[in-house]
Parts: C-alpha cells; structure tokens; sequence
C-alpha cells in the first residue's frame, strides 16, 4: 500500500495496522477469523461497530457497557467498519447475521442480546469467572453482606 493511500486511510480514522492485520490474515480472499481472535491475546474479543471510547452503534455500544458493569476493561476489538472483508467474514464465520460479536477465549458467544440476557440472569458472572475474570459485581454483593 502506498504512502499517500496510507495517509487517506489515516485522515478517516481508519488504521493502517488494523488494515494491515486483517488482509495479512486473509487467506484466498476469506479472512481468519480464529486467528485475529486469538492472536489478540485477550480472553474477550469483540467485533464491533467503532471501538470502546467511540462506539459507531447502540449495540456496540451496549455490550461494551455491559463488560465496563462487570469492571471488563481490557477486551480486544476489530472495528467492522475498518475492513468490509473482515465484517462479512466474522458474519459468516459464525453464521450469525449481526454485529457486536463476542468471543470468550476463542469461542462465540453472541451478540448484544445474547450479552444482555447473561447480564441480567447472572451467568455473565459465571463466564467472566471461567476466564479467570473476578466480576466487580461480586464485590458489591459481598460489601451488601458485610453491611
């Protein structure tokens, strides 16, 4: 990709390396979904619209609420909106039609209402825990038990 391509790229917010990475993972025109989730090191990955300081989405933005609830900072993400290639491959990927997808550990868990419906039943709690990831939800449980 050429330096002026390179500076269009960046002067709408679209990242170079971001761009970079999803072709470079790209094989025969089909993008490795498998292998951007787990080379991103993170137990919780999400393909979004935007990212978590900018969602571009209500739904994006909601399943980023929903793991901030839970004191879940740190997640991996891929801006959708970055790289057409990459958005329909992860829609493909895991047969599901839309996006915020979520990943815990490699596998797919869902969307935006799938992450709600865990929220609001408490298994999100549960999942976070198998990730090794202590929900700060149960610290306000045990500050209402100590009271």
């Amino acid at each position: 990709m050429s330096f002026i391509t390179r500076q269009i790229f960046r002067s709408h917010g679209t990242s170079f390396c971001r761009l970079a990475f999803a072709r470079m993972l790209s094989q025969e025109g089909t993008v490795n979904i498998d292998a951007m989730v787990k080379d991103a090191g993170k137990p919780i990955f999400v393909f979004m619209k935007g990212t978590p300081e900018a969602p571009r989405c209500g739904f994006s933005n909601a399943v980023c609420q929903i793991l901030r609830f839970h004191g879940v900072d740190n997640f991996g993400t891929f801006d959708v909106l970055s790289d057409d290639d990459v958005r329909q491959g992860v829609k493909d990927h895991t047969n599901w039609p839309t996006i915020p997808q979520v990943f815990f550990n490699g596998e797919f868990i869902g969307g935006c209402d799938i992450m709600l419906d865990m929220h609001k039943n408490g298994e999100l709690i549960d999942e976070l825990q198998k990730l090794g990831i202590r929900s700060v939800l149960l610290d306000a449980e045990d500050g209402d038990k100590k009271s």
